[in-house]
């Protein structure tokens, strides 16, 4: 590897980083792509290679956000068991649902959430009861299913599904969703390393960047009034669903041409 191409991968780990450690997801969004069109990695190791970079850049800012008190350890212990099984699942299922299809509808969802966020309408989580273990266990399954099945980072289904549905503040969703992205993410790790798809050299030189990226990421937000990161997380769940709903939509009207 060149010092172009190192400065290159921790400068897109520190980008990933800050990103998941702002909102809440894992980073592949910018990974997958960076990997192979900025470091040459071939499309099957852009897919595996990021798996193994998402467990320190969650954990990091999980660690974070635990510092500040801004993890529910209820909700991600409900969470990450259903998760898990979710994964197989989603996966199996790959070759029998329409994946543009349901990836339109997971658009749509998160458009919708992400003007819930914006407009602050469950802010007022503290006088909500606790919610039931049932209900985290059911996101757990679905967050996992939807990452199996698409390949997409738990964390865009499960902070707007913490906050909206049970009414979580929006930073301890985001510390949540990170503990649980860290857990999630270990079986599609090793399955990969097994099969040889991770290209070990462009993971340290990305996980240098990854881990101070993380951590600025946590503080910022942590630091942000909560109006501000309600307009920046729901913001980014907007461009997040436009370009998923786009790209999607396109897929299946071509098919159908």
């Amino acid at each position: 590897m060149s010092a172009e191409e190192f400065l290159i991968g921790a400068a897109l780990g520190f980008v990933a980083g800050l990103l998941a450690g702002v909102f809440g997801v894992g980073g592949g969004i910018v990974t997958t792509p960076g990997v192979q069109h900025l470091l040459g990695a071939a499309p099957i190791e852009a897919v595996a290679t990021p798996l193994p970079i998402i467990l320190p850049t969650s954990l990091v800012g999980a660690y974070t956000y635990a510092r500040a008190g801004e993890i529910d350890i209820r909700a991600a212990t409900w969470v990450i068991g259903p998760g898990l099984v979710g994964t197989v699942v989603g996966a199996l299922l790959t070759e029998l649902v329409d994946a543009h299809a349901l990836l339109l509808v997971t658009a749509i969802l998160i458009a919708w959430t992400g003007m819930g966020v914006i407009r602050g309408r469950h802010a007022a989580a503290a006088e909500r009861p606790p919610a039931p273990g049932w209900g985290y266990a059911t996101v757990g399954l679905v967050t996992g299913i939807v990452s199996g099945l698409l390949g997409v980072g738990g964390g865009i289904v499960m902070v707007p599904a913490f906050t909206s549905l049970f009414g979580m503040p929006l930073k301890r969703a985001l510390g949540t969703s990170l503990l649980c992205i860290a857990a999630l993410v270990v079986p599609g790790t090793i399955t990969h390393a097994l099969l040889g798809h991770v290209d070990w050299a462009i993971f340290l030189v990305v996980t240098i960047g990854v881990i101070p990226g993380a951590r600025l990421g946590a503080r910022l937000a942590l630091g942000a009034r909560e109006h501000v990161l309600r307009l920046v997380v729901g913001s980014f769940l907007l461009c997040i669903a436009a370009a998923y709903g786009v790209s999607e939509l396109a897929q299946l009207l071509s098919g159908r041409g």
